[in-house]
């Protein structure tokens, strides 16, 4: 997959565009004033293997827990900003490394300059975030309905006010909750920017649709090149958020992390239960970073040919399974056994990674 050509922004630490990794984000839904809450849900989101976090601002309050936030945190901050100019202005002296405003609703043009002004003194980046359910008054009325020249305009609006000012250190996301909308709307963008690209599928819904949804819609975007950093949008705990992410990643071979469990959907021909197995393994396995690729195969048809591909791979038999050890094979392994064996048999390969 060609990757679009972007400039290059630093989120804090973490670089966003040109031929940085694509990264994954999340946002907390917790109250963004409760310090211990939010740097614990951080804390949990980074170990899922969140690289970017967003804190909402609702307030002044929020605003100056910031700094404080941040002192607990090893990863980047946004502040998540609505309404209100001076909570931008507030999240930039308490330190965050990344504002995201909504063009729609941040105000007027004399207090977005306010804003940029202050970002770029402190070299902060903003997003340009557009929301197909945000879009500003007079945008909405040209065109009726959101569609994706509406959802462009609106961002090109902002890109300018920002160029104007010689600030170039900016990242735009175009999101619905419509994926063909979506697509559409950072296709046309591509085609006029060069700005990286913050994409998702916003209000996706409840984790299982809603990581459906966003894997159809983010699988189209990076198949295409269009996308620098991502966030599935669920209705749900954040941690879903970032474990979908990187499997979306990871089915388009873009970026590793941790285990690929490769598993057949089970048929007649089953003699064993693999679909247990399977969900065990890939719950013992969890925790681990490093990325392994482990076949669960419950028979003899495709069973041998995913076993031998992988690091480590089980093809099921009756009331057992053939163990392969890096493409070895290496013997009969009974039912009740193979979970723990499974599991020591990549234990053993990290071991020999690490040296």
């Amino acid at each position: 997959m060609a990757r679009r050509k972007t400039r290059e922004i630093r989120v804090g630490s973490v670089r966003v565009g040109g031929d940085a990794p694509i990264t994954v984000q999340s946002m907390t839904c917790t109250d963004t004033a409760d310090v211990r809450s939010t740097v614990a849900q951080i804390k949990a989101l980074e170990a899922a293997g969140c690289e970017i976090a967003r804190v909402a601002v609702p307030d002044m309050t929020a605003a100056r827990a910031i700094s404080e936030i941040k002192r607990s945190i090893s990863i980047p901050l946004v502040a998540d900003i609505h309404f209100d100019w001076r909570l931008a202005l507030a999240s930039l002296e308490s330190g965050a490394d990344c504002l995201r405003i909504n063009p729609g609703n941040i105000g007027s043009e004399a207090r977005t300059r306010e804003v940029v002004k202050a970002a770029k003194e402190r070299g902060v980046p903003i997003r340009i975030g557009v929301n197909a359910g945000s879009l500003e008054k007079d945008i909405l009325s040209k065109y009726g309905h959101p569609v994706p020249d509406a959802l462009v305009e609106s961002a090109i609006r902002h890109i300018r006010i920002l160029e104007d000012m010689d600030f170039s250190a900016i990242k735009v996301s175009l999101k619905a909750s419509s994926v063909p909308l979506t697509v559409a709307s950072y296709r046309l963008l591509a085609e006029k920017v060069d700005y990286p690209f913050h994409i998702g599928i916003t209000e996706a819904g409840t984790p299982f649709a809603g990581s459906i949804k966003s894997a159809a819609g983010l699988g189209i975007l990076l198949s295409e090149g269009l996308g620098d950093t991502l966030r599935v949008s669920l209705t749900g705990d954040p941690v879903d958020e970032v474990r979908a992410g990187w499997e979306i990643l990871k089915a388009l071979e873009i970026r590793e992390r941790g285990v690929r469990i490769i598993s057949c959907p089970t048929c007649a021909r089953l003699k064993f239960d693999s679909i247990g197995i399977a969900g065990e393994v890939e719950k013992r396995l969890s925790q681990v970073t490093e990325s392994v690729k482990v076949a669960i195969m419950g028979c003899v048809v495709n069973g041998p040919g995913e076993a031998v591909e992988a690091d480590i791979g089980i093809a099921g038999g009756d009331g057992s399974g053939m163990l392969y050890v890096k493409g070895r094979q290496v013997g009969k392994v009974a039912e009740k056994d193979i979970v723990e064996r499974v599991v020591a048999e990549v234990g053993k390969i990290l071991e020999e990674r690490r040296g």
